[in-house]
């Protein structure tokens, strides 16, 4: 194998292609097309400053050295980190299956079918769990989850007041995050002992951990009476595992239940990835934040699945979102969910008894040896008194491969978890110095905190408790679903490539799988070595100083990079600045952004060529010069072009004396050819899941590292468990956010080395470029720049079409299903169009296809525009096309079926047939069911 080897395979015309591609776009060589494209005054003609490439084995071998520098000890820290055993159909058919990580959002629900389904189980598992009416389709993790609550609670509590109250038992990352997340929204946190303190006589809100981070269960009923007694809601952030057996936060009157379902089959990962989630009672069900999976309809009138409601809310209100995230951790909530699904009510019962029964153990081995443990009820963690002593004990623990919790100098917390063994329980009593315990416990919960409530009662949790049956039903779902093992998903904005099995491979190992976020850092020497070398790495690749992978989403990295020019301003005496300028194309999530880092937005408007229009930015500059904060641009610019003013807006902006965010979105437009760092911006977030192959996952994992200039590196994101706040908030719930899946940009940067990279982005602009080539003359590109050409991607303009023959954006999308491909980015960010973005992973043969595809279903819209078909009953109209409609007995259409089933050069073999006919979304809003139907709703 040679060194270059991993690129070719990565990138996917090779060089004959190449010139066929170049050939049509009209140049020489892909140098000579990047140089005509992106404009010369940001044009980097530098070497990227990396290793040189390593092969696929030597990558692997390397991974394996830094793996080995971690140290796996028996995790008996607790704090929302727990043991657990990922079942292995689940591990090798869900996290290491590409038909599964390698799906893309479900925003074309038709070929979605699969993940819905697996998504509403969650939902239904949450609210099944917690005792409420809706959850959502998963957060980021629990600390993001609690912050969305408070916010969530704001917006819903009746009180006038900004204090928002947090139990001093609340986990402490998640007190970090919430406490970052108030602190530019003007809300009061107090952190109260609330079993001890008087409540405020006013407040909008209050969280309760439940059970607490000391491992008390309480009953929180009174609280949550005094609390709705003056207009505040309630959040009770919830152990889902620890629910099976005590009473649900639902059934004491909690308005919002918050938290993670890492434990249900979910490895640590140094802090992630995991699903946070979040349910609310009836009535804030169209308050809540993220994606929601809801039951709707098809064009028979068979019930099928969407996202519902507030999905990308941010693009259509913008500034006025309630939230800005717009992902999830899709992947991680499937994995949860099959736990739950294949263990069934029973099985998770038994796991969270056994659980009980080992840190009751616990317990009465530690009294009976004379230690002072917390008289309270717990459900799987106590806290055990040891005078001055606690880092001892905690120091004796680790030295037998177990590692605790150190409280203060004289408290220990102990968590137990389905991974504990007797073993480990007398490992830690000989770390506290007492003996092994073999008497009689009584390991039974406080009957009036006890669950008696039924949970998981729908068929799906009680059907595939065997292997065969849940190997069967995850291959059903999968079958449903369109992913990138299938074929093409050319979508604009969203960099859909290839994800290298060797990238991914590492992620399921258990010095990188099973280390807990706060082990100790002699522990997480490989970790902590290989997270550096990536942030190095990705400051040189984008002309930055330092980089914090800590943002688990691009959203999240949005509100870092503003939260720290917000720092930096005040650093400067310059707290009145709070203006930021967005171009109008901007994506949605910036505008939200901007609002929840506590500034006013200013849009900026674009001309006539989709640019940022300078006179507009003069103006916006010029009236609001003393209060600029900033401004948000992407680049290329979101409509797919390399702007030839950038280097002049980022001097407009500093001589005002605000600071440039360039969103790093299209950042695959750009690697080996300008540096943002470099060209005037002063902060990015990077999408690891689009330009460095971290896969979609159906709609998470994501990682959106913060990358910064010198100045603004004081305020990166600081350790949840020791942030400053006011200077360095808490962005997620762990200091490296998603670290379990940082191997995979680690192996990707390793592999391309700065010649593959740079390639890899000829190529990606190429591909662009061949496609807008090949479909200019069918369907009209809307915009373009230096010489006619585009960046990574192409905006095809359907409005002409549309208004002359009343064949929508939608009807191509969905038209494109029964030709095999997934459809572009539909009406972003021009309604009436789809943005295309091949990538360069895609060879020629499949770019083909897809102009092929493209170009047939234009001739059929000439067939509605013509009469030939009428507007309401023609292939595109009627499409996607099941199995069932055109097998049926009967077919009454104006086409063959033949020309519904298999258009022009679709592969009969090997056709892709989607699960349901096209979805009635609106349906599904005004009748929104957001958990599991029953199984007579799918009867004919």
């Amino acid at each position: 194998m040679t060194v270059e080897q991993f690129a070719t395979r990565h990138i996917g015309p090779g060089p004959d292609d190449e010139r066929r591609m170049l050939e049509v776009v009209g140049h020489g060589s892909i140098d000579e097309l990047m140089d005509a494209a992106i404009p010369e005054v940001i044009r980097w003609h530098g070497t990227l400053d990396l290793p040189d490439p390593a092969t696929e084995a030597e990558t692997i071998a390397e991974l394996r050295a830094l793996a080995a520098r971690n140290t796996v000890a028996v995790s008996m820290i607790g704090l929302g980190y727990h043991g657990t055993h990922t079942p292995a159909v689940i591990r090798r058919n869900v996290l290491e299956d590409p038909a599964w990580y390698t799906a893309y959002t479900p925003y074309q629900p038709e070929i979605s079918q699969g993940r819905l389904e697996a998504l509403l189980n969650f939902q239904t598992m949450v609210t099944d769990l917690t005792g409420l009416a809706t959850a959502n389709a998963s957060m980021l993790d629990e600390g993001t989850a609690a912050a969305e609550a408070m916010t969530l609670a704001r917006r819903a509590s009746k009180s006038k007041s900004g204090v928002y109250v947090v139990d001093a038992d609340a986990l402490p990352q998640t007190i970090a995050v919430i406490t970052s997340r108030a602190v530019p929204l003007g809300i009061d946190v107090r952190v109260l002992d609330v079993q001890r303190d008087e409540l405020p006589a006013e407040f909008f809100g209050l969280h309760l951990q439940y059970p607490g981070a000391s491992g008390a269960v309480r009953d929180h009923a009174g609280l949550v009476q005094a609390a709705h007694a003056v207009g505040a809601l309630v959040t009770v952030a919830a152990d889902l595992l620890a629910l099976t057996l005590l009473r649900a936060p639902g059934e004491i009157g909690a308005d919002i239940a918050a938290g993670t379902t890492q434990r249900f089959g979910v490895p640590m990962g140094f802090g992630g990835p995991h699903a946070g989630y979040l349910a609310v009672r009836s009535g804030l069900e169209r308050m809540l934040p993220g994606r929601l999976v809801g039951v709707s309809r098809d064009a028979d009138g068979n019930p099928a699945y969407r996202l519902a409601l507030q999905t990308r809310e941010q693009h259509i209100r913008r500034e006025k979102a309630t939230s800005n995230i717009c992902t999830a951790q899709v992947l991680l909530a499937v994995m949860a969910g099959m736990y739950a699904v294949y263990h069934g009510p029973d099985g998770l019962r038994d796991i969270a008894t056994r659980t009980h029964a080992m840190a009751a153990r616990l317990a009465a081995g530690l009294r009976a040896g004379g230690v002072d443990v917390a008289d309270v009820a717990f459900f799987d963690t106590v806290t055990a008194t040891v005078p001055g002593a606690a880092a001892e004990v905690v120091a004796a623990a680790a030295d037998r491969g177990v590692n605790l919790r150190l409280v203060d100098a004289d408290r220990v917390g102990v968590s137990c978890d389905e991974t504990t063994t007797d073993a480990h329980l007398t490992q830690v009593w000989a770390a506290f110095g007492v003996p092994a315990f073999d008497g009689d416990v009584d390991a039974a919960l406080p009957v009036d905190l006890t669950r008696t409530s039924d949970f998981l009662t729908h068929p799906v949790f009680r059907s595939h408790h065997s292997e065969t049956a849940m190997l069967r039903y995850l291959r059903r779902l999968s079958d449903f679903d369109y992913a990138l093992d299938r074929g093409m998903i050319p979508l604009g904005s969203c960099t859909m490539k290839l994800n290298a099995t060797t990238e991914m491979e590492p992620v399921s190992w258990a010095e990188f799988a099973n280390i807990h976020p706060f082990a100790p850092d002699a522990q997480t020497v490989g970790y902590r070595e290989m997270i550096g070398q990536l942030e190095s790495w990705l400051a040189e690749v984008t002309g930055y100083d330092a980089v914090s992978v800590q943002p688990n989403a691009g959203s999240q990295g949005e509100l870092a990079g503003l939260l720290a020019i917000r720092s930096y301003h005040a650093s400067r005496g310059e707290t009145h600045r709070d203006v930021c300028l967005i171009p109008s194309s901007a994506h949605g999530t910036n505008a939200a952004s901007a609002v929840m880092a506590g500034m006013r937005v200013v849009v900026v408007a674009c001309d006539d060529n989709g640019n940022v229009d300078l006179v507009d930015l003069d103006a916006k500059i010029d009236k609001h010069r003393d209060a600029l904060a900033a401004i948000m641009v992407t680049y290329p610019s979101t409509h797919g072009v390399y702007e030839t003013g950038i280097a002049s807006l980022c001097a407009k902006v500093h001589d005002a004396g605000g600071q440039v965010y360039v969103d790093g979105a299209n950042l695959n437009a750009l690697v080996g050819f300008a540096k943002p760092g470099k060209f005037g911006a002063d902060v990015s977030h990077l999408n690891l899941h689009k330009t460095f192959c971290i896969p979609h996952g159906g709609g998470g994992p994501g990682v959106g590292p913060v990358a910064v200039r010198a100045h603004l590196a004081p305020f990166l994101p600081g350790d949840p468990l020791g942030a400053h706040v006011d200077a360095t908030p808490a962005i997620s719930a762990a200091k490296y956010g998603s670290a379990g899946i940082l191997p995979i940009p680690w192996a990707y940067l390793r592999m391309m080395g700065a010649e593959g990279l740079t390639r890899a982005t000829g190529v990606a602009v190429l591909a662009a470029n061949y496609v807008a080539a090949r479909l200019r003359g069918y369907f009209p590109v809307l915009y373009a720049g230096n010489k006619g050409l585009v960046a990574h991607e192409c905006i095809l303009d359907l409005r002409p079409l549309t208004k002359t023959t009343g064949v929508s954006v939608d009807d191509v999308a969905k038209r494109l299903i029964d030709y095999g491909f997934h459809a572009p980015t539909m009406s972003f960010p021009v309604a009436g169009t789809l943005m295309v973005e091949p990538t360069e992973s895609e060879d020629l043969a499949e770019l083909d296809r897809f102009c092929d595809a493209m170009i047939a279903i234009r001739a059929e819209i000439e067939q509605v525009g013509s009469g030939a078909w009428p507007a309401g009953d023609n292939p595109l109209a009627n499409a996607p096309h099941t199995a069932a409609m055109v097998s049926g007995d009967e077919w009454s259409h104006a086409y063959p079926r033949s020309v519904g089933a298999y258009p022009a050069g679709v592969d009969r073999a090997g056709k892709y047939w989607p699960p349901v006919r096209r979805i009635d979304g609106a349906y599904g809003d005004r009748n929104l069911v957001c958990s599991c139907p029953s199984p007579e709703a799918f009867e004919d």
